[in-house]
């Protein structure tokens, strides 16, 4: 068996891409409007745990995500803003006592910088196999501790209340003591955005199907239901002025596209978040590819976790020259 050429292992896609064809284009488009439905809100959201302006969550998603194609072994992974990573870069950068915005946006540029080049230097010393060295169980405590933190730090927002914390007994502690603060209208809202999140991926795919739509379209409708809650109290927020009620709104969004352009290094700041750095690629590495083996396997395809490495290190310096933060 021939070797094959270097070029083609460092950038994949010339390798499958000379194999595209039109029926792969179409399925692809549709896969592309799902993980499109499901990531805007889900970016938009998860910069906000990350401490940053909405807008950079869509900006990590689209720069990092179009360069992941370039580089990934993975014919299914979706690299974008996530849960853990986006806490963690937010602890990260709490630790630094930042005085600004701008400055706080500039240090979670060089963490994605350093962090993606950490991977690309993992990938360049082959390290991949210490995927297999890191324990399931000890990731997945992690992963469901970071998930727990996540989800109490998020009670605030469904309640109307603000509180403060970095750990669940702080987190539990501060919200007890503001219940009695909760804000009704905020309540409703979130429990009937609550309901129909679950309603439309439970029940809305299978209706739509005994009605005579499509399987596929029937998928596209019962994935929407994060930008349907979106779009309905959006609307409901707008048209009954809720904002008017104490009713938090996300506020104005940067429109348009950021400009390309190199993080703005700082010698100090990169020492300060080297450690954060590190950490963060290891999770990200490892929960990236515990999930494309799954996918990968579903499809009985294989991926390089050395070149995964790559591809996750270009991800993150092509969200950080777009102005975004980690991703994995």
């Amino acid at each position: 068996m021939s070797k094959i050429p270097s070029i083609v292992q460092f950038l994949p896609i010339l390798n499958w891409g000379s194999r595209y064809n039109k029926d792969t284009f179409t399925e692809d488009g549709v896969a592309a409007i799902v993980v499109a439905i499901i990531l805007i809100p889900q970016s938009l959201a998860y910069a906000l745990l990350a401490g940053m302006p909405a807008e950079t969550g869509l900006y990590a998603s689209i720069f990092g995500l179009t360069i992941y194609t370039l580089f990934g072994t993975s014919n299914t992974l979706s690299v974008a803003p996530v849960a853990v990573i986006s806490l963690m870069t937010a602890v990260a950068l709490d630790r630094l006592s930042l005085g600004s915005e701008g400055e706080y946006i500039a240090a979670a540029v060089i963490l994605a910088f350093t962090s993606g080049l950490v991977l690309m230097i993992f990938g360049f010393l082959r390290l991949g196999f210490m995927a297999n060295f890191l324990s399931h169980p000890v990731i997945s405590a992690f992963i469901t501790a970071s998930a727990l933190i996540i989800g109490l730090s998020q009670v605030q927002h469904f309640l109307g209340v603000e509180v403060s914390g970095t750990n669940i007994i702080e987190l539990s502690t501060a919200l007890m003591l503001s219940v009695s603060k909760t804000n009704l209208v905020t309540l409703t809202l979130g429990i009937g955005a609550l309901l129909l999140i679950i309603w439309s991926k439970r029940a809305l795919r299978k209706g739509l199907i005994a009605l005579g739509l499509k399987p596929h379209i029937a998928t596209i409708f019962s994935k929407s239901g994060p930008l349907l809650v979106a779009f309905i109290t959006s609307c409901l927020t707008y048209f009954l002025s809720l904002d008017q009620q104490d009713v938090q709104i996300l506020g104005y969004v940067e429109g348009g596209l950021p400009t390309i352009h190199p993080p703005k290094f700082s010698p100090e700041l990169i020492e300060s978040l080297l450690g954060s750095a590190i950490l963060i690629s290891i999770i990200a590495f490892v929960e990236s590819v515990s999930v494309a083996q799954s996918l990968a396997a579903r499809r009985r395809e294989s991926i390089e976790l050395n070149q995964e490495l790559i591809g996750l290190g270009a991800a993150n310096l092509g969200a950080s020259f777009g102005g975004g933060f980690p991703i994995a």
